[in-house]
């Protein structure tokens, strides 16, 4: 730690610098679009940069950095965004869980809290080592490493070493104690042709309502070795994550004890008063507060990209790589007594992630034809359990626990994937018309065994042989172009806490024969445009699913029953965005987009009556979305304010119950030197987060959907952050 120790007498110095620094600037730069609209693509594609994630809160989920981009609804209860269990992401209606997520081609899962196949972007690597971010709002491309894509893809794409040795630092402090510090050092590169990356990172930060902190610990590790025009890179990833949660509040919660209401911690007393019913500061249930509740994830992520080209015309690319996790969520439950003394214990639900793979690519240019074709593997060893921990006075438990006295249920899982694809791109009429043709072959089996307790044990299988995608861009004029694609996705099913084995057995077996994946078929058709001072996309979509299954919330999170699985048929999503960068001056630059998504249910379910949730629109889903952000930057200083509009949304699928719209406005402001001292690169840079101090509801969800809240009492909702203050001060030695 000594190392992260010394960087602070050196941010003082630094900042004493600039207090005192009255350079003359020099001629102002162009300020440069720096969202790409994806020009030649076939389908709808927009790209974040180096440069546009650097202007983030240092920390900040890449996840809440797109949430810019038409289609993208982005919530978390935290400035950074990195709160899992709060974090929402949402492209056109379609969930996070619903979406494919990589980085540098490496599987992440669908990214969902209860771990189950991949691990969430925040713990994959620190947000400053990644230099680009590829979004596809409709779907990705056919051999993308994900079976949970029914709607579009997330790409992460990490920072190669550089050529030149020398070290990248960044310190963080502001609201609510926060302390990050980032360190990287980079080994230039050797007469061996290899250049070598590795970075330290260090996130202390206090919840900014309650008691608690948000930790992580993280180091990466890059290699990159070249062989002539052949590239060998390989990469190693440790994080060790620890968050306090934030209590659930319902829309009656709120009323009554305000939207600062948390859990009791550090009043252990107060909590064991609740637990025996006697509530002393407004609250009238059990389970307006616990005492505490907290997430751990320790996460080993290693991967190995070997690029050859064996002709001219032809490279083979073949990834392999590992993942290791082990996790624990705790709660401290006033409904298992720790003994007739202690009412409370603590409740966990305990994962590990084994995951070994391989993607292997194979890309041909012959002509007029890019032939690409390829396969992906994955072998899967999970497992999930429910135990209890005594708990005997307020002492520190946010760590591993082990020795419980009581087990509900512990299964274990064997997921096997294999994915073929195969497309031809082909360019015609002079390369104005590119027409892409492709098929991916997934299936996805999934073995659980029931060690203790009576949740499921069985089989099920996912898989479709023909899976086609259709694209065509054809270029009006070199500055204009028409994009249209349609393709069918499947997303497999899911092992772990709420999978379709977190059944009782004997529901299991009746539907086990009847249980379809999810299906979609997504249609895109666009226009792009680029001239001297403006860019931009239009896009209208339609998408229909089948088989949509929801998982229905019974009772309160804490009590840990298992949700209902209904299969609701089909719903329908039409929508319509937009996209323009305009340049307003060699320094300012101003960015919208906006989103009109609709998506409703088109099918009643049983769920022991009919629930007529037919022409009901999708929970989390907002109709209406507008984004806007002015830039300036010129020589030394730089500043961009951006205003969010995001509109209601529905948390019951009759629709009886929503938050209510609202606008975030945010500010990044800096000044920057290219050099100072022995320094180069230096800046400082402030941002704040919810500027207008705004009241509102962020997440949705975060205990499950339920059918109907007429009452406003379901415990699903998390309200935002207020005004949060960072300073960073960086630079490059």
């Amino acid at each position: 730690m000594a190392h992260f120790l010394r960087i602070k007498p050196l941010t003082l110095l630094i900042l004493q610098a600039l207090a005192f620094s009255a350079q003359a600037q020099e001629a102002a730069p162009v300020t440069e679009v720096i969202t790409v609209f994806g020009q030649g693509q076939t389908r709808q594609l927009q790209k974040l940069t180096q440069d546009d994630l650097a202007k983030a809160l240092p920390g900040t989920s890449p996840l809440k950095t797109l949430e810019k981009l038409p289609g993208v609804s982005f919530q978390s209860a935290d400035p950074f965004g990195a709160y899992e269990w709060s974090t929402r992401f949402s492209v056109r209606g379609f969930n996070q869980n619903q979406m494919g997520f990589t980085l540098d081609g490496v599987p992440l899962g669908d990214m969902s809290y209860g771990n189950n196949n991949g691990l969430h972007i925040s713990r994959a690597i620190s947000s400053e080592n990644i230099g680009r971010v590829n979004l596809s709002q409709g779907s990705g491309a056919v051999g993308t490493a994900s079976t949970s894509n029914l709607g579009g893809t997330v790409q992460f794409v990490s920072m190669d070493p550089s050529d030149k040795m020398g070290g990248t630092f960044a310190q963080t402090f502001g609201s609510d104690s926060t302390f990050r510090t980032f360190v990287r050092v980079d080994s230039g590169l050797l007469p061996s042709d290899t250049k070598i990356a590795v970075s330290l990172t260090r996130h202390r930060s206090d919840k900014w309502k309650g008691e608690g902190s948000q930790d992580l610990d993280q180091f990466n590790s890059k290699l990159v070795q070249r062989f002539g025009d052949n590239k060998l890179s390989v990469f190693y990833n440790h994080s060790d994550r620890k968050e306090i949660d934030y209590q659930d509040m319902s829309l009656e919660m709120t009323r009554r004890l305000g939207a600062k209401w948390d859990n009791y911690a550090p009043n252990f007393q107060q909590a064991v008063n609740a637990a025996r019913g006697i509530y002393t500061a407004g609250e009238t249930s059990i389970d307006d507060a616990y005492y505490q509740a907290s997430g751990l994830r320790k996460d080993d992520l290693a991967g190995a990209t070997l690029e050859v080209n064996l002709t001219p015309s032809t490279v083979l690319k073949t990834t392999l790589y590992h993942h290791h996790n082990e996790g624990q969520g705790h709660w401290y439950t006033p409904y298992v007594a720790t003994s007739a003394a202690m009412p409370i214990s603590i409740r966990t639900t305990e994962y590990k992630i084994g995951r070994d793979g391989v993607i292997s690519d194979l890309t041909w240019d012959a002509g007029q034809h890019s032939i690409n074709g390829g396969f992906w593997a994955e072998r899967s060893l999970h497992n999930v359990t429910r135990n209890y921990y005594a708990v005997i006075d307020n002492r520190d438990t946010n760590t591993y626990l082990s020795n419980p006295f009581r087990t509900d249920f512990k299964q274990d899982y064997t997921t096997t994937t294999t994915q073929f694809y195969l497309q031809d791109t082909v360019s015609m009429l002079d390369d104005k018309l590119k027409l892409n043709l492709g098929f991916k072959s997934p299936k996805v089996a999934i073995d659980s065994v029931s060690v203790v307790g009576t949740r499921a044990a069985g089989s099920v299988v996912a898989t479709k042989s023909f899976l086609p995608q259709i694209g065509l861009n054809y270029a009006l004029t070199k500055d204009d172009e028409l994009f249209a694609s349609l393709a069918e996705n499947m997303r497999a099913f899911s092992p772990g806490i709420g999978g379709v084995f977190s059944q009782s057995q004997a529901s299991f077996n009746a539907s086990s024969t009847s249980l379809k994946p999810e299906t979609s078929t997504s249609l895109d058709l666009g226009y792009r445009f680029k001239r001297a001072q403006m860019s931009g996309s239009v896009a209208v979509y339609h998408a229909e699913f089948k088989d949509r299954q929801l998982g229905i919330a019974n009772c309160p999170a804490i009590v840990g029953c298992a949700s209902t699985f209904a299969n609701v048929g089909k719903v329908i999503t039409n929508g319509v965005e937009a996209a323009a960068e305009l340049k307003l001056a060699p320094q300012w630059s101003w960015f919208n987009s906006l989103t009109y998504n609709d998506s409703q249910y088109k099918s009643d379910y049983l769920d022991g009556a009919i629930v007529p949730v037919s022409g009901k629109q999708v929970v989390d889903a907002p109709k209406l979305m507008f984004n806007t952000e002015l830039a300036y930057e010129n020589e030394h200083w730089f500043a961009r304010t951006n205003a969010k509009f995001t509109d209601k949304r529905y948390y019951t699928y009759l629709n009886d119950a929503s938050v209510p719209k609202f606008w975030l406005l945010n500010l990044t402001a800096g000044y920057k030197m290219k050099s100072f001292g022995a320094l180069k690169d230096v800046s400082i840079q402030l941002n704040v987060d919810n500027l207008l101090n705004k009241d509102y509801f962020s997440t949705i969800g975060s205990n499950g959907f339920s059918k109907s809240d007429p009452s406003g009492t379901s415990q699903t909702l998390l309200t935002g952050a207020p005004r949060q203050m960072f300073l960073t001060i960086g630079g490059k030695i």
